[in-house]
């Protein structure tokens, strides 16, 4: 039999309650989640869209995890946001009824929902076609129940749906009332929000995506059709809204964790990035000004969102074990399972000594991204070496 013997102070990351009791002693590459910032961040929204009357539904396509959630809903299951049927049929065995699949639905998805529909979650799904609207008519009419769609609104540029002015918008809710499906209300994402990095020029995002909004919502109410909910939402705007007249819920998703183009864009600082990925040194080069880290981009992901931004990060700030940010250190390349660690081009800063054997934190670009290439998070409390939980990270479509 083959017998495998694991150093004793690199513990593998296995599930709660077993492996790794310190940071410094998990196996690499590992992410990590400090608490204690998501739930600042958790609560600075919640508490932002509360001050206004706007009910926030937040997107779990970030964290899949029912422990995040249980972070967001304390006393009890709320309205979220899911990206995957995998989600919704996942946050369902936990109890969460009220959801939006926020994805334009095809004919498979749609028999999909309308199972769980069937199973008694309230479970809303997105299209701008009358096509769609037949074929989620005919999932319903199979299932024996009533589907609830929004009818999706492209509000920037940047993604699918219909325009505000566009005679199609008549054309969907005539199309979903002679299908039978309910017309839950018109639902916009302002996307093109990432690509900004001004206070003003978020502000005017935030109001283009609620005027577009509330303008297609009158549309479809002068022409007869009851559009109860008007879903807004991305991160950027969900923090620079300043009115929200005629939106009933928000939607935003990475402000759990938030990310390095979130900070690019101006929504965070690098003290509210709540997840790292914890790397090990494994080699220098000094005459190449590199350090070698076993978190290459399967640990980090690929996504280069801040390749575009004013300040290029490269895949990665890198801190010290207990968070601090070593000056103007980033992964500067990435192969499958190498990061290379190198001093930001033009500045002044020096190659810190890392030995071999120096763990490190990565703060990534793009968290859902990076998290999606992990299995759990390792919890944390800002300033402390001690995981104080494991929460697993659901996987799938």
């Amino acid at each position: 039999m083959l017998r495998l013997e694991m150093h004793r102070t690199d513990m593998p990351n296995t599930g709660p309650g077993e492996g790794a009791k310190r940071v410094g002693a998990l196996a690499t590459p590992a992410l990590l989640l400090d608490k204690d910032r998501l739930d600042r961040n958790l609560g600075h929204l919640s508490s932002r869209m509360a001050a206004r009357g706007v009910v926030l539904r937040p997107h779990m396509k970030t964290a899949k995890s029912i422990d995040v959630a249980r972070r967001a809903y304390p006393s009890g299951p709320g309205p979220i946001t899911v990206s995957t049927l995998a989600e919704a049929e996942y946050f369902a065995q936990h109890g969460f009824r009220d959801m939006t699949y926020a994805v334009g639905v095809a004919p498979h998805t749609a028999a999909r929902a309308m199972r769980l529909r069937k199973a008694g979650v309230d479970l809303k799904v997105l299209l701008d076609s009358p096509e769609q609207a037949t074929m989620l008519g005919e999932a319903g009419r199979a299932a024996a129940v009533t589907p609830s769609a929004f009818i999706e609104i492209d509000c920037d540029g940047h993604r699918g749906g219909l325009t505000a002015t566009d005679p199609k918008l008549i054309t969907v809710a005539v199309a979903l009332a002679g299908a039978g499906v309910k017309l839950a209300g018109i639902l916009t994402h302002a996307g093109e929000s990432y690509n900004l990095c001004t206070p003003d020029a978020l502000v005017a995002a935030a109001e283009n995506e609620r005027a577009v909004a509330v303008a297609a919502t009158e549309t479809l109410r002068a022409a007869g059709h009851e559009c109860p909910v008007v879903s807004v939402g991305s991160t950027p705007t969900a923090h620079f809204g300043e009115d929200l007249i005629g939106v009933t819920e928000m939607r935003a998703g990475v402000y759990m964790f938030f990310d390095l183009v979130m900070h690019g864009v101006g929504v965070c600082t690098t003290d509210d990035i709540a997840i790292s990925v914890l790397a090990t040194v494994i080699g220098t080069k000094p005459e190449k000004g590199w350090i070698l880290v076993d978190a290459g981009w399967m640990a980090l992901s690929r996504d280069r969102g801040t390749a575009a931004q004013r300040i290029n990060q490269g895949y990665g700030l890198v801190c010290d074990l207990s968070g601090k940010l070593y000056s103007d250190l980033i992964v500067a390349q990435a192969s499958q399972e190498h990061g290379i660690l190198a001093v930001r081009p033009g500045s002044a800063a020096t190659l810190p000594d890392l030995p071999i054997g120096t763990k490190v934190r990565i703060l990534p670009n793009h968290a859902c991204a990076t998290a999606s290439q992990h299995e759990l998070y390792n919890v944390v409390s800002a300033g402390s070496d001690t995981i104080e939980a494991q929460w697993r990270r659901m996987r799938g479509w």
